[in-house]
């Protein structure tokens, strides 16, 4: 299944450089979508078809632009293997697998 990892940076139209009011904005989108997703630190990976995936990235990087952001970096990386079906766990098992002590 193909995954989508995304991260956003908006530019808060208030001082200070916090953008998790941001993150949690977009993060609520995602879980409206019924999709599997991983929050991380700097990224969310979502699981999803790729017509799912791209309509979900327009919506988070549309959301900072209502919530006030003048700008929006918006960083996607896109995971889509199509020999076998694949999954966040899937992937994190196999590294898991190799990691000797």
């Amino acid at each position: 299944m193909p995954m989508l990892q995304i991260t956003i940076m908006p530019s808060p139209p208030k001082e200070g450089t916090g953008v998790s009011e941001y993150v949690a904005e977009a993060l609520e989108i995602v879980k409206k979508s019924g999709l599997k997703y991983e929050l991380s630190p700097t990224a969310t990976i979502i699981e999803g078809g790729l017509d799912e995936l791209f309509k979900i990235a327009k919506e988070i990087h549309e959301v900072s632009f209502k919530k006030g952001a003048r700008r929006v970096v918006t960083v996607i990386m896109i995971d889509d293997r199509r020999d076998k079906e694949i999954t966040m766990e899937y992937k994190k098992k196999s590294v898991l697998s190799k990691v000797k002590g």
